[in-house]
C-alpha cells in the first residue's frame, strides 16, 4: 500500500508492512483532507476560515494514530523488543515533563549559558531593573568608530545570536570589526509586572543606545533588531526623531514586522475578545508567563515541535538528545503584561505602528517616516512567525534609503547561516515596488549566506577604523560582571 500523502509520520515499515496499520494511516489521511476540503468550501469570510483551519489542525493532529501506544506499531514493536523497558523509560520522561509543565524537546543537562551556549567573552557594563548592557571584547586591533547596538527580540533569550562560535551573529560582528553592544532583556518577575511598551523604549533601547555611544566616545551607532526586537528598536528611532535626535547612523532590522496588516497564523489568534481579556487580567500589571507563548508558537507547527517528542519520548522511551537550537527555544521569558496588552492592541489587533502619529510613545507622536536613516531589511521565506511579505512590507513605510534581503529557511534557520556553513541562498533586488512578489519576481538569487552583503553594507556606515578598546566599559560606566551576565541565566 502506498505511503498515505507522503506524511512521515506513517514512512517507517512497521506502518507499510502490515496491511491494518497501513489502511488506519491511510483512513486517517483520508478523513483529514475531508474535513479540510469541508472547511473550505464552507460559507465563512477567510479569517473565519483560517481560525477554524487552525482549531481544526490542531484537533487532527492530535488524533493522529501515531500518538497512540495502541495505534503505533513502532512504538508497540519497541516495547516488545524491549521488555517493557521503552515504556518504563517513557513513564519516566512523562513524568519528568509534567513536573517541569512542557515537553521537553532537548537534553538539557548538556547546556548551561556561558558555558557551552552565549560564549562570546564580553562584560557588562550596565543595568537597570529591565535589562543588562553587554560590550563584547574585540578580536582586531583595530576596530569601526561607531558600535553596533543589537537589539533581540524580549520574547526569547538573546543567546540565539551567539548560540555556539561557529554561528554566532556577535562573534562574526566582532570578527569584522565592530564593537558590538547587546540588550540582554530581564525575564520579567513580579517586581516588573507594571512595566509598559514606552519603559521598553525608555529603559532599554533608548538607554543601550545611549550607553554604547557614550562608551565608545561615538557621534552615532548602528543597530540591529531581530523580531520584536526590531519593532522596538524602530520605534525608539521613531521617538528619538519626533525629539529632533539621530542617535543611529543605520538600522537593520531582522525579520521584523512593522506593518502588521498581514501577522499570518499568529495572527488569527488576536481578536478583539482575546486582547480584551488579557488587558483586563493583565492589562495593569502582572504576567505573560513564557510558557503560555512557547505553547502558541510550538502549536503553529505541532507535528514539528510537540508531537515527534510525544511519540518518541513517552511512547518509544527515546530521550531527545542534545540540541542548542531547541535547548534555546525552551528557555522561555516572562512579559510584563502592560507592555504585552500594549503590543497586542496596537500592533497585531489595530496595526496602528505602521499609521503616521497613530500612536503616542514614550509621550510624543509616532510616525516611523521620520527615521531616515539607511536601513537594511532582512526576511526569511519560509518564516511561519513574520510572513516575509509582511517584513517586506516595512520598505514602504520607512523615511530613509532601504535595502532587502530575502532569505531562504525559516525564522531562526533563515537568520543564523554563518558563511563557513556554505549554506541555503538569498535573493536581492535594487528596486523596491510596493507589491512583494513583484519583487522577488525581478530578485536576483545568490548562492550562500547574506551575512556578507549585510556586512559590506554596515561598514558604509560604521566610520573610519581606530585601536581597539583596551578595556570594556567607561569611567562613568565601570565594568559589573563578566558576560553573559545574570539576566540571561534566570528561568521563566
Amino acid at each position: 500500500m502506498a505511503q498515505p500523502f507522503n506524511d512521515r509520520r506513517f514512512a517507517g515499515e512497521a506502518w507499510q508492512n502490515d496491511p491494518r496499520f497501513a489502511l488506519l494511516a491511510h483512513s486517517y489521511s483520508l478523513q483529514a483532507g475531508l474535513l479540510d476540503q469541508a472547511l473550505l468550501a464552507a460559507p465563512l469570510d477567510e479569517r473565519s476560515k483560517g481560525q477554524w483551519r487552525f482549531l481544526l489542525r490542531q484537533v487532527i493532529d492530535a488524533a493522529s494514530p501515531a500518538n497512540c501506544l495502541a495505534t503505533n506499531p513502532e512504538a508497540m514493536q519497541q516495547a516488545l523488543a524491549s521488555g517493557g523497558a521503552s515504556l518504563v523509560t517513557g513513564l519516566r520522561l512523562f513524568v519528568d515533563d509534567l513536573m517541569k509543565g512542557r515537553i521537553s524537546m532537548t537534553d538539557e543537562s548538556a547546556f548551561e549559558v556561558g558555558r557551552n551556549v552565549a560564549m562570546s567573552p564580553g562584560s557588562v557594563v550596565f543595568e537597570n531593573e529591565l535589562m543588562q548592557l553587554i560590550q563584547y571584547a574585540p578580536v582586531t586591533s583595530q576596530v569601526r568608530e561607531r558600535p553596533l547596538v543589537i537589539v533581540p527580540p524580549c520574547i526569547n533569550k538573546y543567546y540565539i545570536l551567539d548560540l555556539q562560535p561557529e554561528n554566532s551573529l556577535v562573534a562574526h560582528a566582532v570578527a569584522e570589526g565592530h564593537t558590538v553592544f547587546l540588550v540582554s532583556w530581564r525575564n520579567a518577575g513580579a517586581e516588573q509586572g507594571s512595566l509598559g511598551w514606552d519603559d521598553y523604549l525608555e529603559q532599554g533601547v533608548l538607554q543601550a543606545i545611549d550607553v554604547a555611544r557614550r562608551i565608545a566616545k561615538a557621534d552615532r551607532v548602528n543597530t540591529l533588531g531581530f523580531c520584536i526586537g526590531g519593532t522596538l528598536l524602530a520605534c525608539a528611532l521613531a521617538v528619538a526623531a519626533a525629539r529632533g535626535e539621530q542617535p543611529a547612523s543605520s538600522m537593520t532590522l531582522l525579520t521584523t514586522m512593522l506593518d502588521f496588516s498581514d501577522t499570518g497564523e499568529i495572527g488569527l489568534l488576536v481578536t478583539e475578545a482575546t486582547v480584551a481579556a488579557r488587558e483586563a487580567a493583565i492589562g495593569r500589571g502582572g504576567l505573560l508567563q513564557g510558557r503560555e507563548l512557547a505553547q502558541v508558537f510550538a502549536a503553529l507547527r505541532a507535528n514539528d515541535l510537540i508531537w515527534p517528542y510525544v511519540v518518541n519520548g513517552y511512547l518509544k522511551g527515546q530521550a531527545p538528545p542534545a540540541f542548542d537550537l531547541l535547548y534555546w527555544n525552551g528557555d522561555a521569558t516572562n512579559l510584563p503584561g502592560p507592555m504585552a496588552c500594549w503590543y497586542l492592541r496596537n500592533a497585531y489587533l489595530e496595526n496602528r505602528i505602521c499609521q503616521p502619529d497613530a500612536t503616542v510613545q514614550c509621550g510624543v507622536p509616532v510616525d516611523l517616516r521620520r527615521i531616515d536613516v539607511p536601513a537594511f531589511l532582512y526576511a526569511s521565506r519560509e518564516d511561519h512567525i513574520v510572513p516575509w511579505t509582511t517584513a517586506y512590507a516595512a520598505t514602504q513605510v520607512l523615511g530613509g534609503p532601504v535595502r532587502f534581503v530575502l532569505g531562504a529557511s525559516g525564522h531562526i534557520a533563515g537568520v543564523i547561516n554563518p558563511p563557513a556553513k556554505r549554506k541555503r541562498n538569498h535573493w536581492v533586488g535594487p528596486e523596491l515596488p510596493a507589491d512583494a512578489q513583484q519583487w522577488l519576481a525581478a530578485a536576483e538569487s545568490v548562492e550562500g549566506s547574506w551575512w556578507p552583503a549585510w556586512m559590506a553594507w554596515l561598514d558604509q556606515h560604521a566610520g573610519a577604523l581606530r585601536p581597539a578598546p583596551r578595556r570594556p566599559g567607561h569611567a562613568t560606566f565601570p565594568v559589573i560582571e563578566p558576560a553573559p551576565g545574570r539576566y540571561v541565566k534566570a528561568k521563566a
